[in-house]
């Protein structure tokens, strides 16, 4: 959590790097939601306006809630009242958005998997800090981004900052998920202990989730979505923290 009187980081800079980036977002972001909203969304418009004008501002003054109306119906561009990392990058001068370029990699499902399985060859849903260096330069080179030995360090030390939620020097698929992932919802699915799920336990699990959410099974999507989902298995074997990633960013139930 953010210390309140800690100096807001990097706001007074002309251009912030990945880490600088990174470490405005966790500032701001004191609950570890996911998004700058509510108290958080007040007190960094207040900082931003000080750091911009070198001077100080009042909250209570009703200029400032015109002004920071003005700036969310700006910068807040699905109109949910709150600021979250993509809008925060279009906020703040980045010298690049490599955070932005990962987190659009982790959501191209098949891309992502393909490439994650280069790395984690033992299918334990992690792979080790030195592997993560080749893993994202695989990542800057499909992007057709530059990048020197001392950047690649730089960023391989905010992704780890950044989801290495347990502290283990290693990247889990289940930490890149979703802090607020519902990890309960595969039930019995694997039970079995394999560690993996195959098309028919998947079947089961889509039907579960149907059910859970009070939704009528539709037979055609129900199919559709399971070969999309089966489509990015190896050799009709989807593992764990394989399959959490592509139900958080492909959520249909």
């Amino acid at each position: 959590m953010a210390n309140k009187a800690q100096q807001p980081p990097h706001l007074h800079l002309a251009e912030v790097t990945a880490s600088q980036f990174l470490d405005i977002w966790k500032h701001f972001d004191s609950d570890g939601n996911g998004y700058i909203e509510g108290k958080e969304l007040e007190n960094f418009f207040k900082e931003l306006e000080m750091a911009r004008r070198g001077a100080g501002v009042d909250p209570t003054n009703p200029t400032f809630r015109e002004k920071m109306k003005e700036f969310m119906q700006k910068f807040d561009k699905n109109k949910d009242g709150r600021i979250e990392m993509s809008e925060l990058a279009q906020i703040l001068p980045t010298e690049e958005n490599f955070l932005l370029c990962f987190r659009q990699f982790v959501s191209s499902s098949a891309e992502f998997m393909a490439a994650w399985r280069r790395y984690d060859t033992d299918r334990s849903g992690y792979i080790e800090a030195n592997e993560l260096k080749g893993f994202l330069s695989d990542l800057l080179e499909k992007a057709n981004r530059h990048y020197d030995e001392q950047k690649l360090q730089e960023y391989t030390q905010t992704i780890l900052k950044m989801f290495d939620l347990n502290g283990d020097g290693k990247l889990g698929l289940s930490e890149m998920a979703s802090e607020n992932y519902n990890h309960d919802v595969f039930g019995d699915s694997f039970q079995d202990g394999n560690g993996y799920i195959d098309e028919q336990e998947l079947d089961a699990l889509l039907r579960d989730l149907y059910q859970k959410n009070k939704k009528e099974v539709d037979p055609t999507n129900l199919s559709g979505y399971k070969q999309s989902i089966m489509s990015l298995s190896d050799g009709g074997k989807l593992y764990r923290g394989e399959l959490e990633i592509v139900l958080c960013r492909e959520p249909i139930v």
